[in-house]
Parts: C-alpha cells; structure tokens; sequence
C-alpha cells in the first residue's frame, strides 16, 4: 500500500496469489539448480584435480546413458510444469469476467485518465469497489505508457492504435500505487497514480456524488451525442436501403467483409471502423464514410464503442 515501504508488493488481488506462488516456484528451482551445480563444480575440481604436472587417469571414465536422460528429461518436465502453469495463468488475467465493473484508462504524456461507464472522470486516480472484477479499456493518446499495479501484479501496455484489455479483482480496501512502466518521455518517472479502493457501499456513494465543475454524463450517452453530431445516423439508419450497415447487435457478432473474410466485430475492430473506414469494407457497402483519424481523441472514440456496445445491449434500441 501507499506509504509503506516494503521489498515485496503487498498482494492484493485475486490473481496475485496466483502470480507470487510461480514467482517462488521458479525462483526455487533456479536457486537449488544453481547451488547443485555450483556444488558440483567445486566438488569436481577438488576430488578430479592434478596433484602432480606427470599425473595421468587411471582408467577411461565412459559415459553414463542413464545420467543423459535423467538430466534430459527432469529439467523438461519442470519446464512444462512452468509453461502450462503460466499459461493458465495468463489465460485467466486476459478473460475478464462478464459482469466486471468496465472502467476506460487513457494514457497521455504524463497522466492516467480514466472514465467510469456512468461517466465519472479521474485523474491519476481510479476509484473501485472491493471484492468485485473491474475491466480496464486501455489505450495510448501518444506513445506507448504501461499500466503497471504492482499489488494487484498486473501490466498492460496501453499501444497507440489499438485498445488493450486488462482486469482485476481487489481483495483489500486501501491505496496502491499507479506507475508507468514503459518509458514514455522526460517526466515518465512522474506519472503516478494511485488505485482507490473502497467498501462497495462507499464506492457507490463515491459514485453518485456530484463532479466540481462539470456535469456527470454516461459515456454511452457521450457516444451517442459524437453519433449524432457528426453525422453518423444518417447513414447508419438502420433502415432498408440505408448507406451504411445497421449498428444495433454488431458488437460481438461476426461481420462479413467486402473481401469475402468475416471479423468479430470487437473493440479493435470499431475503433478501426471510426478512425479508418477502408481498412475493412463491410460486404454490400460501398467506401463513403469519412476518416476520422487525427479528428477524434481516444475518449471520444471510446465513448462511441461505448455507445455501439449499449445498442448491441439494448437489442436494436437507440439508433443504429
């Protein structure tokens, strides 16, 4: 936690356990391995060293099949026994759960934004309930940052271009360090936030209370002004004969492209479709919209993921 100094994270996730517990276990194996073969080595030297300048071997040492395949075969089996564990690991910090509270990270030279679904905004502070999973959509303004939580062990990139998932599941209320840990220019080392975690009825209380300066506004009804403002729904109308394909139930669905390939219609793949139409032509559409790279930031367009991802929610509510 914030302000206590300590060699090693507190650990205060749900996955955490998880991770520390490969942590020891390799470093184990690589300790008694390296004191094994740092033994033997002294050992060879001392009982097989020349004692006198005409000293020669007695006998002809000859190799030892079974030494070569024991030696073979148990360093594998450990290896494996690290690599499927890590994989299952790492298979479970990548599938959030369906009902994870989702929370939208920018990273920006030098600051964390985040915006909760109910529009909330912070600042190099992220606020969540404890005990409950928490999805992070995280993307990049500029250059590569990485979202780094050391007690909750989890570290995701947040790459321009492209939208990176990350969860978690806090176990403990209480303050834990933000960092950056990709280096991403001359105040990188000041681009800290904290992560806040609070009882699920302080939380929502935390939620619900007012923002100085500014109105509190869902990012799906964000998305659906960004809609509309630009123009989208005409074209997007849902309607038969319609320029543009309907939007209502697309995201997770599969989507047939112009070039006869078909793509799951998930976050990277809207974010594409905003900021650069062409890439993928849906099939029976022509190349009209316009590209809007360099016009939209990463929160407006995350703001209309938002809104497309509540039509698909709604079944075919709101505009499509």
């Amino acid at each position: 936690m914030i302000g206590k100094f300590s060699l090693i994270p507190p650990s205060a996730s749900t996955i955490a356990p998880q991770v520390d517990a490969l942590f020891w276990f390799i470093s184990a194996v690589t300790a008694f391995f390296s004191l094994l073969i740092a033994g033997l080595i002294v050992v060879f030297m001392v009982r097989y060293r020349r004692r006198r300048d005409d000293e020669v071997p007695q006998h002809e040492e000859h190799g030892s099949y079974a030494l070569e395949i024991a030696w073979t075969i148990i360093p594998f089996a450990i290896t494996m026994v690290m690599f499927f564990w890590g994989a299952s690991i790492y298979a479970s910090i990548k599938r959030p759960p369906d009902d994870a509270l989702h929370i939208n990270v920018v990273g920006k030279q030098w600051m964390w934004k985040a915006q909760h679904m109910e529009g909330k905004r912070e600042i190099n502070e992220i606020h969540v309930p404890v005990g409950r999973p928490v999805r992070l959509s995280i993307a990049s303004e500029d250059v590569i940052h990485s979202f780094y939580v050391p007690a909750f062990r989890i570290k995701q990139d947040a790459v321009p271009g492209r939208i990176n998932q990350a969860w978690f599941e806090a176990t403990k209320p209480g303050e834990y360090h933000l960092f950056c840990a990709e280096y991403c220019g001359t105040i990188h080392s000041g681009m800290i936030g904290k992560i806040i975690v609070m009882e699920p009825a302080a939380f929502q209380q935390w939620l619900a209370g007012a923002t100085p300066g500014a109105p509190v506004v869902p990012v799906a009804e964000l998305g659906r002004q960004q809609f509309e403002q630009r123009g989208c729904v005409t074209c997007h109308s849902g309607k038969p004969g319609a320029l543009a394909p309907a939007l209502a139930g697309v995201f997770g669905s599969p989507v047939p492209l112009a070039d006869g390939s078909t793509v799951t219609a998930d976050e990277s793949y809207l974010r594409e479709s905003i900021l650069n139409p062409h890439a993928k032509l849906v099939a029976g559409f022509g190349p009209i919209m316009p590209v809007y790279q360099g016009l939209l930031s990463e929160e407006n367009v995350m703001q209309i993921i938002a809104y497309v991802k509540s039509l698909a929610a709604a079944g075919g509510g709101g505009h499509s």
